[in-house]
């Protein structure tokens, strides 16, 4: 995740870091109506579909990315803020069309007709009317539209609620194709869009074709990792170069743990860890069949730590009682000094507020490595971006060239003139320079950085935390460790529609509350067992065959 600020507009939602991205039902599922179409794509026809990738860097960053492997590459970090705003666009994109635009929103709404969304329907050339939406219940305010067919002009759909808004069926009835005016070279009219990466647009394609523009894209994206309090362990003779194997950890959690002082080793750490043991979020290929997570051996093995973990008295007690709201403090306080958390964490307010709590606060990573100590270190890639905004379908031809002028213009790169307006305003109305930092006034604060244009089109991820060179420094040098560790999992980035039973069951529920309560030390791995054996009793496996016979048999892998 980039550290950036329109990246941090977005903190406290939760978001699937998994390569598929389930959709609901196509077609139905009941009533014996034909195949089900799954709204996957062809290896061919996606290559047709996707546009091609020009690379643009008018703005330098300090710290310049480094390629790993299955195509990973870590972001750019900027350790000033670029003091020549380079222009990216030519002139004005719009042509003066009036236009309706919806996206999520987790805080207060600006207020219509504000300075700065004036400032941007003349920057932009069109008449934008934003309407925020609250995030906390879009799945629902979504499909009330959708039902209705009346959709904005432009919205926002996240990713992780495919399933809720079936982005699936709504490609090609209610949302535009964008494939005649994007694929292949005809993206090179617009440079911005043409530099983001390739996998951030596979994450829009359906059947084929090519419908959602990406936001916050990113080819460093992990399952989140393992923090731990580097001012703390450090001078103690701790580095993560110690610590090659889960035995290695355990045995550090024994010598952090002192309950009687009220400290702890750890705090949950459980989603974080278990892609150690070489697992998978949700699907594997084992000896040429698919495989659901559960399903693998060292599925067990790895919840069989986790249970011993939980019973070695080093988790602290909120953390077993399933009391997350707290684990922020937990760890700024030094109550816990090992947690997981996803890559986001590490930024410039958990800077401030962890030094706030502790003048020596400073966040480091473990990195990647086998759980036995002696397999190659590796864990899986999330998809390249889990948030794209849509065009409405009823949208004209000249109507959709003209928005996609726009979103060229949201999508410039960091520190760019174009991006310092979407993301600062305008210069002494909305935002100050101050020690080369652009800096929010009151109105900066009020209308702008919740304003929600990043949410229609975005650059690439950047790491960026103006006034903690610490923090991006840090966190770059995380990434480059640990970029070549990395692999596409089966089906990444594909987006996948299935029937509502399938949802159900690839949702396991049943088995994921067994699962919790077993790396809470309530329950043991045998519970989770008879959990699973039920679950493939229950849907499982017919999950399994419906995917073999409609995904992997006819579109691949995705790797």
């Amino acid at each position: 995740m980039s550290q950036d600020l329109s990246r941090r507009k977005f903190v406290g939602t939760a978001a699937s870091v998994a390569g598929v991205a389930m959709a609901a039902p196509l077609l139905s599922a009941c009533g014996g109506g034909g195949k089900q179409r799954t709204g996957a794509n062809t290896r061919s026809g996606l290559k047709a579909a996707l546009p091609a990738h020009v690379p643009r860097n008018p703005v330098k960053p300090d710290i310049a990315p480094v390629s790993g492997s299955d195509g990973a590459v870590t972001d750019p970090g900027f350790l000033r803020y670029p003091s020549e705003h380079v222009a990216t666009v030519e002139g004005v994109p719009g042509r003066g069309g009036s236009y309706t635009a919806v996206t999520p929103m987790w805080g207060t709404v600006p207020s219509q007709g504000n300075s700065f969304y004036q400032a941007m329907d003349k920057a932009l050339g069109i008449k934008l009317t934003m309407k925020p939406a609250d995030g906390n219940n879009y799945p629902t305010i979504v499909p009330t539209m959708t039902a209705a067919e009346r959709l904005p002009d432009w919205i926002q759909l996240p990713a992780w609620w495919n399933n809720n808004i079936n982005v699936g069926r709504l490609a090609g009835t209610q949302l535009a194709d964008l494939t005649p005016y994007l694929s292949g070279d005809k993206i090179k009219k617009y440079p911005n869009l043409a530099a983001l990466p390739t996998g951030a647009w596979q994450a829009g394609a359906w059947g084929d074709r090519l419908y959602g523009i990406p936001c916050f894209s990113s080819r460093f994206v992990v399952p989140g990792t393992t923090f731990y309090r580097r001012d703390i362990l450090e001078p103690r003779g701790i580095t993560p170069d110690q610590i090659k194997s889960v035995d290695d950890l355990m045995t550090l959690g024994k010598e952090l743990t002192d309950a009687k002082r009220g400290v702890w080793a750890f705090d949950d750490v459980w989603t974080y860890l278990y892609p150690l043991w070489g697992l998978p979020k949700e699907w594997a290929i084992e000896d040429g069949k698919l495989r659901y997570t559960f399903e693998l051996p060292q599925y067990l093995e790895a919840l069989d730590w986790h249970h011993r973990l939980a019973q070695s008295g080093h988790v602290h007690p909120d953390a077993l009682a399933g009391n997350n709201a707290n684990g922020t403090t937990r760890f700024y306080s030094g109550k816990v000094l090992i947690a997981g958390a996803g890559t986001g964490a590490w930024n410039l307010a958990d800077h401030q507020s962890g030094t706030a709590a502790d003048k020596n606060y400073r966040r480091g990573a473990f990195d990647i490595f086998a759980a036995d100590g002696k397999s190659a270190p590796r864990t899986f890639m999330g998809a390249t971006t889990t948030m794209l905004s849509y065009l409405n379908a009823r949208l004209k031809p000249e109507q959709i060239k003209e928005l996609l002028a726009v979103a060229d213009y949201l999508a410039a790169p960091y520190g760019s003139r174009e991006y310092t307006m979407v993301n600062y305003g305008v210069e002494d109305v909305h935002y100050t320079m101050e020690k080369g930092v652009p800096t929010a006034t009151t109105a900066g604060r009020k209308y702008v950085q919740s304003a929600g244009y990043s949410g229609l089109a975005s650059p690439a991820a950047v790491i960026s935390n103006q006034g903690a060179d610490l923090v991006t420094k840090d966190y770059a040098a995380w990434q480059a460790t640990n970029v070549k560790r990395l692999y596409k999992p089966v089906f990444w980035n594909m987006n996948i529609s299935m029937p509502q039973a399938m949802t159900t069951a690839a949702a396991a529920q049943s088995v994921q509350d067994v699962v919790k309560d077993c790396y809470h030390g309530k329950k043991k791995v045998k519970d989770v067992q008879d959990a699973i054996a039920g679950w493939k009793a229950g849907g499982g496996d017919r999950l399994t065959h419906w995917m073999t016979e409609n995904v992997l048999e006819k579109y691949g892998t995705g790797q």
